[in-house]
């Protein structure tokens, strides 16, 4: 069942479950005050039973007309009058009701006797601030449920709003990849051929889990560190011998660990944009590790050789797309801290996958 059909359903219940419980505790208070010894007796419920049936005329007639017909729409002076009729009327209705079923049905004898042309100022008072109340306890009950659906609404919209950036983000970062890809492919082709083409099958290889794995909104580790091992593999084609490049993949195939997809990509081609140089020694240490928590640790430690403000190749926007990604997915789920020192760069991610699942069942289960 669709998320938001299945929320829909649980508040309609909800709601229905609150409307039962209400006027059980109504029906239920007159025992309460009665001096009958038996748990139940037909009498003393015959004999609140026009009040009740009043009580929950007026308390519905606000609930499915007045108030969303007036109230609502801002008509509050209209609202005002047409309760003031409603409870008139039916505060009569429920002070005659006794007499004319005596009348009717005088074998009855479960109310008492009442003047038929006098009218009884305290009962029209007092079931008139009896209607008052319940018109309030509808006013109330209808603008929970209204509050209720409005924040439904807003969370589905902040979803929709959520998912679609997202998927901005994802189509921004695969162009940015397939750029830095395709430069170092060209490079290649110019002083190395084989490796160029030993490139290309690498690059096949990564498109083919940009097309198949990247569609979900997390996939298994063990998919995404083959996608960087494709990634450094490709890489390492077009490193010179002064380039010391070191990576280590510790984690566990049996278990089923989820992290987004391409969250670390950007993070690798950092590194090797500012990580390596033609001419001097420089080096990029790759660590993925699976910790027995249900965390993933990140760390990627380079050589660091700034790009001049001419170098536009990538824009310099990966980062930000990680940061963003990162809010989205894994809010309260990751951290996430870089650093310079010594010309060296590190940076390091953790995501608590555990926690990551956890927040997301909850989110769907909104």
């Amino acid at each position: 069942m669709d998320q938001s059909l299945k929320r829909n359903y649980q508040i309609t219940w909800n709601n229905v479950f609150v409307h039962i419980l209400l006027w059980g505790v109504i029906f239920i208070l007159p025992y309460f005050f009665s001096n009958e010894v038996q748990i139940f007796n037909w009498r003393p419920f015959l004999r609140s039973l026009p009040d009740m049936l009043g009580i929950m005329l007026v308390f519905y007639v606000n609930y499915f007309v007045l108030i969303e017909k007036l109230l609502f729409k801002g008509r509050t002076k209209a609202f005002i009058i047409y309760n003031l009729l409603l409870i008139i009327g039916v505060s009569l209705l429920m002070y005659f009701t006794p007499i004319w079923i005596n009348e009717l049905i005088p074998e009855l004898s479960i109310f008492r006797r009442r003047r038929r042309g006098g009218i009884s100022g305290m009962h029209i008072v007092r079931n008139s601030t009896t209607l008052f109340l319940i018109t309030g306890l509808s006013v109330a009950f209808k603008m929970t449920v209204r509050w209720f659906e409005i924040d439904n609404e807003r969370k589905e919209l902040a979803k929709a709003k959520s998912e679609a950036e997202l998927q901005n983000l994802k189509n921004q970062i695969n162009p940015h990849f397939l750029l830095n890809t395709l430069n170092n492919i060209y490079a290649l082709i110019e002083f190395d051929p084989p490796k160029a083409r030993q490139a290309v099958m690498d690059l096949s290889k990564l498109l083919r889990h940009l097309l198949y794995d990247n569609n979900q909104k997390f996939v298994q580790l063990k998919q995404e560190a083959d996608f960087m091992r494709n990634y450094i593999d490709l890489m390492r084609i077009r490193l010179s011998d002064n380039v010391k490049l070191t990576s280590e993949f510790s984690y566990s195939e049996s278990r089923n660990i989820k992290i987004p997809p391409l969250i670390f990509i950007s993070l690798l081609e950092n590194a090797f944009k500012h990580g390596i140089s033609g001419d001097k020694q420089s080096f990029i240490d790759i660590s993925l590790k699976e910790h027995p928590d249900g965390k993933v640790e990140f760390e990627c430690k380079n050589s660091y050789f700034p790009k001049n403000e001419k170098d536009k190749s990538g824009s310099g926007i990966g980062l930000d797309l990680v940061k963003r990604r990162l809010e989205i997915l894994c809010p309260g789920s990751y951290s996430w801290k870089t650093n310079i020192e010594n010309d060296v760069y590190s940076t390091v991610l953790i995501i608590d996958s555990k926690k990551l699942v956890d927040d997301t069942k909850l989110l769907d289960s909104r």
